[in-house]
């Protein structure tokens, strides 16, 4: 653990605050993945044991998609509202950091050193670059279809009385699932693809260094939001399968004993 230390401390590219904070996204996205897995496992495996523990083990699957649904939804606003999509890259000679440019899918802002920040909104849409525009509507969108599928999980869950028949409340989570899986796609599409344009732009040596962006944290926090939906809902798509054994109605079955009982010789 010391070596670990000593390395990253004589290191100076580890303790610089833009590198530092993009590790510490990784870091916890990383931590999160971990924990779903546990949670992932140790609910799978009480499932396994009882019929009883596999109706509390959907349910707290249910509640677990849930949550993570609305940890979506809550990063995928803040990925749309924040101007934190692309920053100044300080690089070569740039290296005078008096000022900072932000741009967002809204608003692009000017951050001087002693704290000022300066924003404006986007006189055009036409302005924009194609990924930019389309992250708009996919964003939106994808806040939109989350809030729809969190609505119909909440309908059709173990844990709410809406809905009485066992078999619609596995297809009404079934279509939660699915909603989430496509407002996970809505998010990671738009990030990702203007990653790639900002990395793309960063490496062209026609470019100058005074034009270079870089990656911001609503990048990192879209890919987070994307992972986080697209989980939810393939737990729910897993574990609403329609319960073996339900056939939906009841079946009712009249004996002949009556009958049988006079035909005595």
């Amino acid at each position: 653990m010391t070596q670990v230390f000593f390395f990253l401390s004589s290191n100076q590219s580890w303790i610089q605050p833009k590198n530092f904070s993009h590790y510490h996204i990784i870091i916890i996205i990383i931590i999160i993945i971990i924990i779903i897995i546990i949670i992932i496992t140790t609910i799978v495996h009480q499932d396994k044991r009882t019929q009883n523990i596999k109706r509390m083990g959907s349910t707290g699957v249910q509640i677990v998609c849930a949550a993570f649904a609305v940890l979506g939804l809550i990063g995928a606003i803040v990925c749309c509202a924040v101007p934190r999509w692309e920053v100044t890259a300080f690089i070569g000679n740039s290296i005078v950091t008096a000022q900072t440019t932000q741009q967002g899918l809204w608003m692009s802002c000017v951050v001087q050193s002693t704290g000022q920040q300066q924003c404006k909104t986007y006189d055009s849409i036409l302005q924009l670059s194609s990924d930019r525009q389309a992250a708009r509507a996919m964003i939106i969108i994808c806040c939109l279809l989350t809030s729809l599928s969190l609505l119909i999980l909440f309908a059709g869950a173990d844990f709410t009385t809406c809905v009485e028949n066992e078999d619609v409340k596995s297809k009404i989570s079934l279509v939660a699932g699915i909603g989430l899986l496509v407002a996970g796609l809505l998010v990671i599409i738009p990030v990702s693809w203007s990653a790639h344009n900002i990395v793309q732009n960063f490496n062209n040596p026609m470019l100058p260094a005074a034009q270079k962006m870089e990656i911001g944290a609503c990048i990192f926090l879209g890919w987070a939001a994307g992972v986080l939906l697209i989980l939810g809902g393939g737990l729910l798509c897993c574990f609403s399968r329609p319960r073996s054994g339900s056939s939906g109605g009841t079946a009712k079955y009249y004996s002949n004993s009556a009958s049988t009982g006079k035909n005595y010789v």
